[in-house]
């Protein structure tokens, strides 16, 4: 036993040595004082003022206090009654689509887009061909349209996409990310036509009365497509990488997640980072069926550490598709059609079982973090039968799995969950942007449930939240008024039961999201030790009516003490 102990002391007495000697070797680099400090630490849960040095927090607590640290060189930061906040950490978004969103067409409808009507997308799409000069035989590609929001309830047919372009391949992806539609030119370079058998685990939508594809294409049928969308390459992508990043900065992200990554993202990402352009630390997650090509065919690891901010820090698996879309899968058959006018349809996953065994076992063996899509009750139960599986006989035993999305969990996979050290990572903003298609597609009762946020946390799990980055917007503030309030597009309230309150919500994209990745010795709360990762909001989202939570603004972001984005 006491070997156990030294064990476990040597570690935290060696930080809080450090962190004295940084102290005791010279005054604060800044101190930053003058509004509230929500520190998301629960044993000094508020602070009034920060000292910083070196990149690290070195004294938090009362002015005075901290103070002594000032010397002739400390730069003094009044936040003149603005609230400063931990650094968000992304509990999962795919950062590399911050390239697609400045190169694609932006075909979402309001308040995210401008599109209303399948005349608006066209015309949108038309903008993007028009601005960017594509001539003949180049790629239109546009990205978030919602059939559910246009007013035809429906997407551009083919027909309406070859008439708008006869010269030039488009592809018009929906927004989930999980599928598309694609005019004639477009099929034809894919090899897409009527002798194309559905793949297992995806739809083909095919013309009335007919196997010719109506240009349709979701989750696996789509996969292949998805992975070969043409796009910026060299160093027109690592440029559009430079300026892109901005939009997680403003946001107040000091870490960022991309989260399923192939093997050309990786080596664009790996030299855009030693150039020495990154500004906050970013995640990789290696898509399972790249893992090979990655690894260059050893085992899947994390990286322990990041080499100029950029890390893998675990291997993305894919076990069904999207509620929004239709293609998640679940126990119970869904209220609508499937997205090809399937009837009593539950959707599937994305693989057979007996894969997504071996590719989980893969996982655990190569000693990666797993971090699992999964929206209906189906794919839950894939995973947590895959995760049995490749266990070993020890599905207790704590690996760091999470379960991302978990939308439609019921309560039994929760418990599970909790007993097998799942965390998952909750999606709460899509009570508003989707809530009202998910209580038509799946009813009232399974709706109020989704990301139960307060279930979870009522057993004992601390789920992260997240955006899902280019599904939904990048926009970190209303993540937690998601949390907060739950409220739809029409205004109803999807599950009252699983609001939190403002601070847990803060906890969720803090320290929560710093758990998924084994950084919360070192982030995700204000305390000495850690990384000076911090946000300046213009309110503090404790205080402000939860109705206002929305309203507040990112001022400033602060990387290891260094500011990297302010819009003052």
């Amino acid at each position: 036993m006491p070997s156990l102990i030294r064990a476990a002391l040597v570690p935290a007495l060696a930080m809080v040595l450090a962190v004295t000697r940084i102290a005791l070797a010279a005054p604060a680099d800044r101190i930053i004082h003058g509004g509230p400090i929500v520190t998301v630490n629960p044993a000094q849960p508020e602070a009034e003022a920060v000292a910083i040095t070196a990149g690290r927090i070195v004294a938090v607590g009362s002015e005075t206090e901290v103070m002594k640290h000032k010397g002739e060189a400390t730069e003094v930061i009044d936040l003149g009654g603005k609230a400063l906040v931990p650094g968000f950490v992304d509990g999962h978004s795919h950062f590399f689509s911050l390239v697609d969103v400045q190169t694609q067409a932006l075909c979402a409808s309001p308040p995210a887009g401008q599109c209303r009507s399948v005349a608006d997308v066209i015309a949108t799409l038309k903008e993007m061909h028009t601005r960017r000069k594509l001539g003949p035989g180049k790629f239109v590609i546009g990205f978030g349209y919602d059939p559910d929001l246009l007013a035809e309830r429906r997407p551009p047919t083919k027909q309406e996409l070859d008439a708008a372009f006869p010269d030039n391949p488009v592809i018009l992806v929906h927004v989930s990310s999980h599928g598309a539609m694609l005019n004639s030119k477009a099929l034809s370079i894919y090899g897409i036509n009527a002798a194309t058998p559905t793949p297992t685990g995806g739809v083909i939508g095919r013309e009335p009365g007919s196997n010719e594809p109506n240009g349709l294409l979701f989750e696996t049928a789509f996969l292949p497509i998805f992975a070969k969308v043409p796009g910026p390459d060299g160093d027109d992508a690592i440029e559009l990488l430079k300026t892109g990043q901005e939009l997680y900065l403003r946001e107040g992200i000091t870490t960022a997640q991309e989260g399923a990554t192939m093997k050309h993202q990786v080596d664009l990402l790996r030299a855009f980072a030693d150039r020495g352009e990154l500004k906050l630390d970013v995640v990789l997650l290696p898509f399972i069926a790249e893992v090979d090509a990655i690894f260059a065919g050893k085992p899947p690891r994390n990286e322990p550490e990041y080499t100029n901010r950029l890390r893998i820090g675990g291997v993305k698996v894919v076990m069904d598709g999207s509620p929004q879309g239709r293609t998640a899968a679940f126990t119970t058959p869904y209220l609508t059609d499937g997205p090809a006018g399937q009837k009593d349809w539950r959707g599937d996953l994305s693989f057979p079982q007996p894969v997504l065994n071996e590719w989980v076992k893969k996982v655990y063996d190569g000693g990666a973090t797993l971090f699992v899509h999964c929206n209906g009750d189906a794919a839950v139960d894939a995973l947590l039968e895959a995760h049995r599986f490749a266990s070993n006989g020890e599905p207790t035993k704590p690996r760091g799995t999470v379960g991302i999305h978990s939308q439609f969990i019921r309560r039994d996979q929760l418990e599970k969950y909790k007993a097998w050290s799942i965390a998952p990572s909750f999606f709460t903003i899509h009570c508003f942007y989707f809530g009202d298609t998910h209580v038509a597609n799946r009813g009232r009762a399974q709706a109020d449930f989704i990301s139960p946020m307060k279930s979870a946390r009522s057993l004992g799990l601390r789920p992260a939240n997240h955006t899902d980055f280019n599904v939904a917007p990048l926009d970190q503030i209303f993540t937690i008024h998601t949390a907060v309030n739950r409220v739809s597009r029409s205004g109803q309230t999807i599950g009252a039961d699983e609001r939190i309150t403002p601070l847990e919500a803060l906890e969720a994209i803090t320290i929560d999201g710093a758990r998924l990745y084994g950084e919360e010795a070192k982030k995700g709360s204000i305390e000495v030790g850690k990384l000076a990762d911090l946000v300046i909001l213009s309110g503090n989202p404790l205080t402000v009516a939860t109705t206002a939570i929305k309203e507040i603004k990112v001022l400033e972001t602060i990387k290891e003490g260094r500011s990297i984005y302010t819009s003052r």
